[in-house]
């Protein structure tokens, strides 16, 4: 191994900057540079959902925070010091409030963003936050901070075991997001346009809806649903009950992938089964609506919907709708923290098929969102198997070279 040296980080970039900070709500437009907030950084990933655009001319005018490949990313304030690395798809791209850092050819961009979202870089970064308010991080303290480091060569071995394990991560991201895409296609063909199998035999007769399949029926979606209200102290349940919060409902996916501990939750939560849709009732137009993989408890701010066999295939992709999530927007109460209205929302109209035909699409969904749930799962053991070596990897405790990577993932996915 070559040896470990502590530097300044300043000392090894190019440039430390930060993004925009200022107003916005005038400049996005529908296509142009794509401009990443916050919300868009996760631990080693640039989420595209959410994702905002903004014009040539503004981003002319933010020459110096411009975005290049290879550049780090890293949180200001929320979850300050979550970093990610700039893909080559996003050269050129925009930021605001995000501290933007550019490696010198002395520092591997993958072990930068690594050291932040290491242990120790999230314990260095909380104690350089600075602000009463609302506490960030800030460039001089991204500037100022004392970093470990081998020589390059030493940086670029550790940075391939973090990109073989982000890849393998991000690459089943991307399974999970085509099978929930699949699954959403199914759904459109069958109950929104009626071209389901057997479609050609089955007339097209009028309703005060508008044409309908013969034998189909209309009816509402509390029709083939129950609202779960159940609720529990958690502190009379195990402590590793999973307990999920609007924070950890993703943005327009269905397979939830995230969740924290019943030990650590004050307040009475809801209950819910493994099957159960979870809806984000507060702004709803974040899109906050997932299957529930596991039993467990979340917050009372999501809606708990069980459908009705065998029904559970298209309350699934129906409550998950772009065209729901909208009206739940427009239905909902209240204007700096709206919620969503259940008594309204129940009233949509479903057209409900025959039984052996809503078996049959529940059976597809739930192979499609199985295969994604089971990606899931394996995301997570390769997340805990790289979330346990970096800060080994990122200290010197682990030898790179000594590294079986291969044997470890086989026996964490197995």
């Amino acid at each position: 191994m070559s040896e470990w040296e502590e530097v300044v980080l300043g000392d090894l970039c190019e440039r430390v900057t930060v993004g925009h900070v200022g107003k916005m709500a005038t400049q996005y437009v529908e296509r142009g540079v794509p401009f990443l907030r916050s919300q868009n950084v996760r631990p080693f990933v640039i989420n595209r959902k959410g994702l905002l655009f903004i014009g040539d001319d503004f981003n002319a005018k933010l020459r110096k925070s411009s975005l290049a490949a290879g550049d780090v990313v890293v949180v200001r304030t929320g979850y300050p010091g979550t970093a990610s690395v700039i893909p080559e798809d996003l050269d050129g791209a925009n930021c605001a409030d995000l501290v933007v850092i550019t490696p010198s050819d002395r520092l591997n961009p993958h072990v930068l963003a690594g050291l932040f979202n290491s242990i120790y870089g999230q314990s260095a970064v909380k104690s350089q936050l600075v602000g009463s308010a609302q506490q960030h991080f800030n460039v001089g303290s991204a500037k100022a901070m004392k970093v470990r480091l081998p020589d390059r060569a030493g940086q670029d071995r550790i940075a391939e075991v973090l990109c073989c394990l982000n890849d393998l991560i991000e690459n089943n991201r991307r399974r999970v997001e085509a099978l929930e895409e699949m699954a959403r296609t199914i759904y459109r063909e069958w109950f929104v346009k009626f071209r389901y199998p057997g479609h050609g035999d089955v007339p097209l007769v009028d309703s005060v809806l508008g044409p309908i399949p013969e034998g189909w029926e209309w009816g509402k979606v509390d029709d083939v649903v129950r609202i779960v209200k159940d609720a529990v102290d958690p502190s009379t349940l195990d402590p590793g009950t999973a307990a999920v919060g609007l924070e950890h409902i993703p943005r327009g996916q269905i397979t939830l992938d995230a969740w924290g501990r019943a030990g650590d939750q004050g307040s009475r939560k809801a209950v819910f089964t493994k099957g159960d849709v979870l809806f984000g009732k507060i702004r709803p137009y974040f899109h906050k609506v997932s299957v529930a993989p596991i039993d467990g408890i979340s917050s009372t701010d999501a809606i708990v919907i069980r459908p009705l066999e065998p029904h559970w295939g298209q309350v699934v992709m129906l409550t998950s709708s772009v065209e729901f999530v909208a009206h739940a927007t427009q239905t909902s109460n209240g204007t700096k923290m709206p919620r969503a209205d259940w008594k309204v929302l129940g009233q949509w109209p479903v057209a409900v098929p025959p039984g052996r035909l809503s078996a049959a699409f529940t059976r597809m969904a739930r192979d499609q969102l199985g295969l994604a749930e089971t990606l899931m799962f394996e995301n997570r053991r390769l997340s805990e198997l790289r979330d346990l070596l970096l800060p080994k990897l990122v200290t010197g405790q682990v030898d790179v070279s000594a590294l079986d990577l291969d044997a470890l993932v086989e026996g964490a996915v197995a």
